[in-house]
């Protein structure tokens, strides 16, 4: 035996006896590893072979491993360590074949891989699986063409009776209400639900064994995970799932929801709370930093123990080492995220992969889309925000942007210039800006006035009538700190004797069970409830001040205020944070008092405010750069929620400047954002614009001219197809303009045709000059009152039907165009333009 082999054979024995393998009797238990049997090969098989191996018509088995009743289960081929294994595949499947044993695992001592011949490709492992593990893998008789043919409705995961309020309430499908029906636990699939389901279904037939669901904060993605484990465990394609979270909060929040929605038919554990029992349980639910912690990931579980892994907040959990807890177990893999990384967008071809070849590695390791198995950046699924609103399940925020004098300067292009005395006593003048407030330029009034600002705006709990349930971000945990002393002082004074400090709660990684407290401040008991009202449950603390820790996945959907108080620059930081506000909630449903409900005139959240201190909505509205190859993360080990830059004293030193002034506020606007959403969400539109850019057909087609042929081959061949499902109708939302925009409009602005899109007044006013310019009306007095005719008839059903109709009366009821608008316009234009129109004006442009 060669050198090198030899050293393999050694490598490979201590990981079979580290995995509980057997080359002696131990007591009552039989060896289960046999050494080089001999077998037979058939002629068929000796024939492929080919001329890489020995013409023998005996062949010897390097490891062959026994299950406990003696019977063969596994094929171990070892090759020498300069080979890479993959080299045995064949010589591994028929030897398995001959011995009617379903796996294989290929190694040369550094380098493994596990291969179920029933199902899929080799598999990278770094440990190999126990005795007990394999026995229980065994018995799943994985079918992935049961997961293709399962069919699931919306009561998949439910009961299918409807809640006696719902009957009372006149709903006939519940499926379709904005809102979850709540009572008795029901939950039912919504249609886009079942949408990801179906698209899941399609990925398996096309035989893909991962899969990632784009979904917004807010659109249900545990209780899709909950139909999918339930799809898998059903079919046989799974016995155990596993739940990856990387948050406390996240962990215990999801083995709530599982052990709602599954009550019925799985068992569902915690990790860390069921140590000696988990392998008792369908679902298993754990934080990465569990299974990281002492490599207990490997050292206490088989690469076979999960045959489903899902990962939750997926953009997150591929990070560092928690990558390594992903990738060790073997079987299908989900990844579920409102916010992907597209690490790989705009990189090739840029000075930055010349300057430093691994970077192609490394950004290829923490692309979200690659990771999960989908190529050009298009999820097995995609459901955005401006979806959720449209269909009435999520909210947009009203936009509260507050500037002050000091924050107005650090913004601009200029900056804040503070002038003081250096340590030789030199006068010296520094130039702040928005980065460096709280890290190296402090203003305690600033700090002040955003508290203030604040509490005099934040929208209050329609039930108790005080400060809504709120959120507020901070630039540091220092910061944290300041703002929630100065939440607490004020409160005192707003509500004397009402909170005794507990008002506001710093949430951080240095406070004492900050994770807890996320967890109480859901379930409304965060340093106690219903302090108002007695029938009411709501939390008594109403602010957590947090820097990092109740971004990604926090769900709390009482939640109607989140304060801006830092600046962001990074878009899936904005998306997340924004995101804690986007849930509906019925506020009833933590009401006991059966009289009270009905005397609440607006129990529902309809809308939350998003407070701006720093202008962050306009960034990511009128200057981000969305083209921007995306940065790698730093490979620091600090957590984002520990970011403490300066600020520890008050004390002014070199660098470090104290505004010691005061400052007032300079501008405070508020927005309501409607259905079309921010940019920052209508990204959906310039995803599409690098489709159909890259689209060669196309692209020469426009450049010809050959209009039809666009049309048309856009409609076949890119509308309505997995993954994205553009639609002309997602596109027209996508696009944010008031009118109903053409597909041709649109291709001729994606390829520069035309600067923008117009707006419906700017189409009008075009039309109405064609037609001053080909009737050449001399009345100028009534100009006016001409165009206000032309443009309410041209836009507004109701106007052109009472007009055709002559039913001018109706006119008194319209307050669009009145029977005094009607009046001012000279006779015979009432009759020429409705005629013109008709001719020569296109009124499907005009269409909402």
């Amino acid at each position: 035996m060669h050198n090198k082999e030899a050293t393999a054979r050694i490598k490979i024995n201590k990981l079979l006896e580290a995995a509980g393998w057997r080359f002696f009797a131990e007591g009552s238990k039989p060896a289960n590893i046999q050494l080089e049997p001999k077998v037979a090969i058939t002629t068929t098989e000796l024939n492929a072979f080919g001329e890489n191996y020995e013409l023998v018509q005996k062949g010897f088995i390097d490891f062959l491993l026994l299950n406990d009743k003696g019977f063969p289960v596994l094929v171990l081929e070892a090759k020498a360590e300069e080979k890479h294994p993959l080299v045995g595949k064949e010589q591994a499947r028929r030897y398995a074949r001959s011995q009617n044993c379903r796996f294989v695992i290929l190694s040369n001592g550094n380098l493994h891989y596990f291969w179920n011949l029933e199902q899929g490709n080799p598999y990278i492992i770094t440990s190999f699986p126990t005795p007990d593990s394999l026995d229980h893998y065994q018995k799943i008789s994985s079918n992935p063409q049961h997961i293709v043919d399962e069919q699931v409705g919306n009561d998949y995961i439910a009961l299918t009776q409807r809640p006696t309020y719902a009957v009372e309430a006149g709903w006939q499908n519940i499926a379709e209400r904005p809102l979850y029906i709540q009572a008795n636990k029901l939950r039912f699939l919504r249609s886009y639900q079942l949408n990801a389901i179906v698209a899941l279904q399609q990925a398996v037939k096309e035989g893909k064994d991962r899969f990632l669901f784009e979904m917004a904060t807010g659109t249900g993605k545990t209780l899709v995970a909950a139909a999918l484990i339930k799809l898998f465990i059903k079919t046989s394609n799974a016995r155990r799932v596993l739940f990856l979270v990387d948050r406390l909060e996240l962990e215990d929040q999801a083995a709530k929801a599982f052990k709602a929605y599954l009550v019925n038919d799985y068992k569902t554990v915690i990790y860390k709370e069921n140590r000696d029992d988990w392998h008792r349980a369908e679902i298993v639910v754990s934080t990465v930093q569990s299974f990281l912690f002492n490599n207990k990931y490997q050292r206490l579980f088989s690469p076979t123990d999960f045959d489903l892994v899902i990962s939750d907040e997926a953009h997150r959990s591929i990070g560092g080492n928690a990558r390594a807890v992903f990738d060790y177990f073997i079987g299908y893999k989900l990844g579920l995220t409102a916010t992907p990384r597209d690490y790989l967008k705009r990189f090739e071809g840029t000075k930055s992969e010349a300057k430093d070849p691994r970077e192609t590695e490394r950004r290829l390791l923490l692309d979200t889309y690659r990771t999960f198995g989908c190529e050009h950046s298009q999820p097995t699924y995609r459901y955005s925000l401006l979806d959720g609103v449209k269909d009435g399940y999520l909210i947009n925020p009203i936009v509260v942007d507050a500037r002050s004098s000091i924050t107005t300067a650090l913004l601009s292009a200029q900056g804040f210039t503070a002038t003081f005395t250096d340590d030789d006593g030199e006068n010296s003048d520094e130039v702040f800006r928005q980065r460096q407030f709280e890290k190296r330029f402090f203003s305690p009034q600033t700090n002040q006035l955003f508290c203030k600002v604040f509490l005099e705006n934040a929208l209050r709990d329609p039930i108790s009538g005080e400060i809504g349930k709120s959120i507020i971000f901070a630039v540091s945990q220092h910061h944290a700190l300041k703002l929630t002393e100065i939440l607490n002082q004020m409160a005192d004074r707003m509500f004397p004797g009402k909170y005794q400090s507990d008002f506001a709660v710093q949430v951080t990684s240095q406070i004492p069970e900050a994770q807890q407290f996320t967890i109480n401040f859901t379930n409304n008991n965060l340093l106690g409830s219903a302090h108002f009202l007695e029938t009411y449950r709501t939390s008594k603390a109403r602010i957590c001040v947090t820097v990092g820790m109740m971004t990604t996945g926090y769900d709390c959907p009482d939640i109607i205020n989140v304060g801006l108080f830092r600046p962001i620059f990074s878009p899936t930081d904005f998306i997340q944070i924004k995101g804690r506000g986007t849930r509906l909630h019925d506020f009833r449903e933590q009401l006991f008092d059966e009289a009270l409900k009905s005397e609440i005139k607006e129990p529902r959240k309809v809308a939350f405010k998003l407070f701006d201190f720093f202008a962050n909505c306009e960034y990511f509205e009128e200057e981000f750069d969305y083209d921007q190859v995306l940065k790698l993360p730093k490979t620091s080990s600090s957590s984002d929620d520990d970011t403490d830059d300066g600020g520890g004293g008050h004390q002014r030193t070199r660098n470090i400047y104290e505004h010691t002034g005061d400052d007032i506020l300079a501008t405070i606007k508020e927005e309501r954002i409607g259905i079309e959403g921010m940019k920052i969400d209508r990204m959906f539109f310039e995803r599409f614009e690098d489709a159909v850019r890259e689209n060669d057909f196309i692209a020469a087609s426009v450049e010809a001219g050959q209009w039809d042929r666009v049309i048309d081959y856009v409609n076949r061949e890119v509308f309505e197809k997995p993954h994205d499902y553009y639609t002309l109708d997602k596109l027209r939302k996508a696009a944010a303009v008031d009118r109903r925009l053409t597909l041709r409009e649109i291709l001729e602005k994606i390829f520069g045709l035309i600067p923008r899109f117009k707006s419906k007044d700017e189409l009008l006013e075009e039309e109405f000059a064609k037609f001053v310019a080909d009737c050449k009306p001399d009345e100028a007095e009534a100009i006016a009152a001409i165009k206000h005719f032309f443009k309410a008839y041209a836009t507004n059903d109701h106007v052109r039907l009472i007009i055709n109709n002559k039913r001018y009366t109706e006119l008194a009821t319209s307050s669009v165009f009145s029977i005094s608008d009607l009046r001012a316009v000279p006779e015979k234009y009432r009759l020429l333009i409705p005629e013109y129109i008709k001719d020569y004006v296109s009124l499907n442009q005009f269409a909402a």
